[in-house]
């Protein structure tokens, strides 16, 4: 090791107390914090809209409670939320921005002021989105579509400038971590000796630079057509809808690996940890990351199957998609053969990340199906879709963030929460999703179109089972919620250096909870990631 002590000498937590240093300070982990604080925030915000959008489709028609532009609305300002505020900056910006620069052995991120930045662009797209609820009911939905979104309407205005600042956060965000990656890593960390966690990132923040300028870019458009009357995607002024639709999907297709990506990362750190071994081809891990991530700016026409778009278009989007699998196929195979006789440890983040595992075979094998011309043409906006949205970007993401959470729990807060409630909770989120989104794959194999106020009565059954199930994934992630808060008291037990028995820096090195500037000697990087697990075993 090289002798190289940092003044301060304390842990991040307790160096300059106050609300105003928080709010003007450029240490990654207290920033990563403050977006996890926000970010669930939004979560909870974004999951009380599903709830009360699920409980109207207890009944067909006018027999709920809310009228049916409300419903547009709640259904609109939920994906608007979950998408642009949750799932897309979520693991990158709350857990990446914590974990990276310990993982890699860096006293901080390259760029400080750009990662505060970009908290602060996160806080106004925020703001704005709180905007646009008081401004109306913005009924888009959440992808903007026009004409939906060339409507005169403010709060869709509001929200396209909300959406707009977000992903100039995001694209910060990426930028900060390819710097990162590139300049700041350990003695010794070579590569390949670079946990899978900081690959999943590394090819998100690739994703996060090329193609969210696209979205910036069409969300502009769409305000000078708003504002200037300019016919670009209005057909009332010339303008062509399906163009929109292709500017759209250009960013949107990769959004969903800058989504899941990130998630399969998690996977990765979660299975080795807890399965006491080395990853099963560590290598063809790391690359298909990079696969998906260069497939994915290939594939956004396989939105638009029934959009009119020519049949050679249709068909090479049909390949590309299926292509698409064979990365995705490579990490759920390795992931399974590392559990293969291993020491398996059934804590609270193992049992999150076998959903994540479970969750995104159903979440890639409905993908799959979708890609079928044939099969699409009857499942194209049918709840078909819905669920299998849902099992990648809830059921892998979501299951991936709160296990990320729970893993690095002791090394952001010092504390250790209670593994029995932990548990219990894990098990009830894994059921109320499977009841919660099985269900919608049913019905939409049948026809059941997506996003309808009102549904035939043989749906019915269907729509209950749903939403029955969304109150048991509700009151599982409440009860995680409140097991982590409850485990900041005083009283809790305090976290050791490594509960895990982990091989990354972020547990052998750095101190519990890390120092403001990470360690308190640079760390000399003399083995891989999990190599522990392969002498242990």
């Amino acid at each position: 090791m090289i002798a190289h002590v940092h003044p301060e000498n304390i842990n991040y937590l307790k160096a300059k107390p106050g609300l105003i240093n928080w709010f003007v300070t450029v240490d990654h982990k207290r920033i990563s914090m403050m977006f996890l604080i926000s970010t669930l925030f939004f979560f909870i915000l974004g999951g009380v809209y599903a709830m009360l959008f699920r409980l109207q489709l207890w009944s067909p028609g006018s027999h709920g409670f809310i009228s049916a532009d409300t419903y547009n609305h709640f259904f609109t300002m939920h994906g608007v939320i979950m998408v642009f505020l949750v799932v897309v900056p979520g693991i990158p910006s709350a857990l990446g921005n914590f974990v990276l620069p310990l993982q890699l052995g860096a006293k901080d991120l390259a760029l400080p002021k750009i990662n505060l930045t970009s908290l602060y662009l996160y806080w106004i797209g925020g703001i704005l989105a709180f905007v646009s609820l008081i401004a109306g009911h913005a009924d888009s939905g959440w992808t903007f579509y026009a004409p939906y979104s060339i409507s005169k309407n403010p709060a869709v205005l509001w929200m396209l400038t909300a959406a707009f600042f977000l992903g100039f956060s995001s694209i910060l965000t990426g930028l900060n971590f390819i710097v990162t990656i590139h300049k700041m890593r350990a003695p010794g960390m070579t590569w390949f000796r670079m946990p899978l966690f900081i690959w999943a990132l590394y090819a998100t923040a690739i994703m996060q630079i090329f193609a969210t300028p696209v979205l910036a870019i069409t969300l502009l458009l769409l305000l000078i057509e708003n504002f200037f009357h300019i016919g670009i995607f209005d057909p009332a002024m010339g303008g062509d809808p399906v163009l929109m639709q292709h500017f759209f999907w250009f960013y949107s297709h990769p959004a969903v690996y800058i989504i899941v990506v990130p998630a399969f990362g998690i996977c990765s750190e979660l299975i080795a940890t807890f399965s006491k071994k080395e990853i099963f081809g560590y290598k063809f891990v790391a690359f298909s990351s990079i696969g998906i991530t260069l497939i994915g700016f290939l594939v956004w026409g396989h939105h638009m199957f029934v959009s009119g778009q020519s049949e050679i278009a249709n068909t090479i989007f049909s390949f590309l998609t299926f292509f698409t699998a064979i990365p995705s196929a490579i990490k759920v195979f390795n992931w399974t053969a590392t559990l293969y006789r291993g020491s398996i440890d059934l804590r609270t983040p193992m049992l999150y990340g076998l959903q994540i595992l479970f969750n995104f075979t159903i979440g890639g094998l409905t993908g799959i199906i979708l890609s079928i011309l044939s099969v699409d043409i009857h499942l194209h906006d049918t709840y078909f879709v819905v669920s299998h949205f849902h099992y990648v970007a809830m059921g892998t993401t979501m299951i991936a963030f709160v296990g990320g959470v729970h893993y690095w729990w002791p090394k952001m807060t010092g504390k250790m929460y209670n593994e029995v409630w932990g548990r219990t909770a894990a098990i009830l989120v894994f059921f109320g999703f499977q009841i919660t989104f099985f269900a919608q794959l049913i019905m939409g194999s049948q026809g059941s179109p997506r996003r309808y106020y009102h549904y035939l009565p043989e749906f019915q059954i269907y729509h209950r089972i749903s939403t029955v199930g969304v109150f048991f994934l509700a009151a599982g992630l409440f009860m995680a919620l409140i097991n982590l808060l409850a485990s900041l008291r005083k009283s809790a037990p305090d976290a050791p250096q490594n509960p895990w028995g982990a091989r990354t820096l972020e547990w052998e090195v750095a101190p519990t909870p890390p120092l403001v500037f990470n360690f308190e000697e640079t760390p000399i990087v003399t083995h891989g990631p999990y190599e522990y697990a392969t002498e242990k075993a």
